[in-house]
């Protein structure tokens, strides 16, 4: 199995840090996500050694995103940062993003194997802002008149909700295509989840690209089968 980037969950609390892991491994489960929460003596707070050790095994060779979530733990997962070599440094992000969007944002894209740059604007846009510096995936009026577009209707008797979702976006980001899913960006796990589409309701997936009939296809048969959710 091909190494991604890892993920480091720090905050002031053990339970939100393991609670906010285990929701990420949910949507990835082949990414190393750890939790970096409370003091050393297990009370509220962050700890140096937890986020030192932390980096240290969420790194598998393709960088490590810090998600932190008040100034304190950021504070402290930039003192940590400060003990890493200029070549340990470079692959070391501290994402500024929520803390359970983010993370489960970033996981999903580390899943689908994004860099490390891709994964920081996953858990960049959670909030679902568009990141200046990501490109920009808009359909033109000419792309969307040569567009490949099919619908289907939403089987899951819990709607599109975040596992699915998550399956969703794993499967459009093997396609080079620009693919939307009623009208947002098809890659983006926070933006789909946004739609709140429960069952019944009518996806609608627009593509163009080189390989936009396959991807429609492949995403339209994932819907009609409820995303194995039976």
């Amino acid at each position: 199995m091909a190494a991604s980037v890892g993920i480091l969950v720090v905050s002031h609390s053990a339970k939100i840090a393991e609670g906010t892991v285990e929701l990420a491994k949910q949507m990835a489960p082949t990414v190393v996500i750890v939790a970096a929460g409370g003091t050393d003596e297990g009370g509220v707070g962050t700890s140096f050694d937890k986020i030192s050790s932390g980096i240290t095994e969420a790194q598998q060779g393709k960088g490590v995103v810090i998600l932190a979530d008040l100034g304190s733990a950021i504070l402290t997962a930039e003192t940590a940062l400060d003990f890493l070599d200029d070549a340990e440094r470079e692959l070391v992000v501290i994402a500024d993003a929520p803390i359970v969007e983010g993370a489960v944002a970033a996981a999903v894209a580390a899943e689908t194997g994004g860099s490390l740059s891709e994964v920081t604007s996953a858990a960049r846009t959670a909030t679902g802002v568009a990141d200046p510096h990501a490109d920009d995936q808009t359909l033109t009026r000419a792309e969307v008149a040569g567009a490949v577009e099919r619908s289907a209707t939403l089987v899951n008797p819990s709607g599109l909700h975040a596992r699915p979702a998550a399956e969703f976006v794993k499967h459009a980001s093997k396609f080079s295509s620009n693919i939307q899913i009623n009208g947002v960006d098809a890659k983006s796990l926070l933006r789909i989840m946004g739609l709140g589409l429960p069952q019944g309701s009518t996806v609608s997936i627009v593509a163009t690209g080189d390989d936009a009939s396959e991807a429609v296809d492949a995403l339209i048969q994932l819907v009609d089968s409820g995303f194995g959710e039976g």
